[in-house]
């Protein structure tokens, strides 16, 4: 591993939190803490090219004690891939160079950081994008041709990962962008192996899994975020039940899944009836492996939309919860997302129990590289 051997979060923590700030560890990587940095898009990559004001602002996150940063998704070589032109490539020299001045940075402030890699699908929409004469593809335009260069595309993506220093990947399963869309029955309508029953719209995923797993190597972390909702139906469900949802994650894992990444709104509600386990907590209970618990941590999520439409701040939350649950080993990590552009050393400031200096999140956060 490159980082360096200190963090900036490697000091004791105040009780209340203590349990987020135990050292984890997967494959060959070793967190100081459970907090996360989530993958957030940020539109600030002109062309597509992660400049140093990017490798600045993640590097501030480190130093303000953030475990593992998830970059935000940065598109892989596909002319159908990217959903805007200032979301950040993850290939061609002039972007992967940026790339690599960040994950300089990061590792200089003692942080650890992995890609999100991340193809938009049918997600892609309007003018403002590369390639406009591109049409946006899903399940139903792609010929098993077209597919085999996007999970080529993948791991070439995988393989720049490690040639450039990061501490593993994340592919972005969720939300409804193409991953996603092979998986889901209403938006995947193929007949042929790459569709029909649960094994079929699971093949594309791990065919992917799988690729970046062989370029990649198998000691290096893979991560994948999955999720119920989707950008444009936040009440969708990949899967109704606990069982149809380990059907659907089993072929992944044996692909080499390290960590599932499971996103969603609120983390602190329960996923399926007769149980409070929210779906980090049945994703870890169904297939053994660590999770990632995301939605609105820190955050007093009930104000949340009228801050936005008021421009005003919204609350930081209590902890509590959170704290319960991971001592109830529901999760392994915790993301966390619009507290830390507003504010940078959130994750400081709770281990070192300085709840009076945080800041809560603001509409205006959204607008720069803070």
């Amino acid at each position: 591993m490159t980082a360096s051997t200190t963090h900036p979060a490697a000091r004791t923590a105040v009780p209340a939190v203590g349990p987020l700030f135990r050292p984890f560890s997967v494959g060959g990587l070793r967190l100081p803490n459970r907090l996360v940095m989530a993958p957030m898009t940020r539109n600030f990559s002109p062309g597509g090219v992660p400049g140093p004001e990017v490798a600045e602002y993640y590097a501030r996150r480190a130093r303000g004690g953030v475990g593992l940063i998830v970059t935000e998704g940065t598109v892989v070589d596909h002319a159908a891939a990217a959903p805007a032109t200032d979301v950040p490539r993850f290939h061609g020299e002039d972007a992967l160079a940026g790339w690599a001045r960040v994950v300089e940075a990061v590792h200089e402030a003692g942080g650890r950081i992995i890609p999100q890699l991340w193809h938009a699908g049918l997600e892609r929409k309007g003018d403002d994008v590369p390639h406009p004469q591109v049409p946006a593809v899903g399940p139903a335009t792609l010929s098993e041709a077209d597919i085999a260069e996007v999970v080529a595309a993948f791991g070439r993506a995988a393989a720049d990962a490690r040639r450039l220093g990061f501490d593993g990947l994340e592919l972005h399963g969720g939300h409804g962008y193409l991953i996603d869309q092979f998986l889901r029955p209403e938006s995947n309508p193929r007949t042929d192996g790459y569709g029909g029953d649960l094994g079929g719209r699971t093949r594309f995923a791990a065919e992917l899994v799988a690729a970046c797993r062989a370029a990649a190597g198998y000691d290096f972390p893979l991560f994948l975020r999955i999720s119920q909702w989707t950008v444009s139906d936040f009440g969708a469900r990949l899967a109704a039940t606990p069982d149809e949802l380990y059907l659907l994650l089993a072929p992944l894992i044996e692909a080499g899944v390290d960590v599932l990444d499971c996103s969603t709104r609120r983390f602190w509600l329960p996923e399926f009836p007769g149980s409070d386990l929210g779906l980090a907590g049945w994703v870890k209970k169904l297939t053994g492996l660590p999770t990632v618990a995301v939605g609105s941590v820190g955050l007093d999520d009930s104000e949340f939309l009228s801050a936005l439409i008021e421009g005003r701040g919204a609350a930081n939350a209590s902890l509590d919860r959170l704290v319960d649950l991971m001592e109830r080993d529901d999760f392994d990590l915790v993301a966390v997302g619009r507290l830390l552009l507003s504010d940078p050393a959130w994750v400081a400031k709770i281990r070192d129990g300085r709840r009076s200096e945080l800041r809560p999140f603001s509409a205006e956060a959204l607008l720069s590289l803070t």
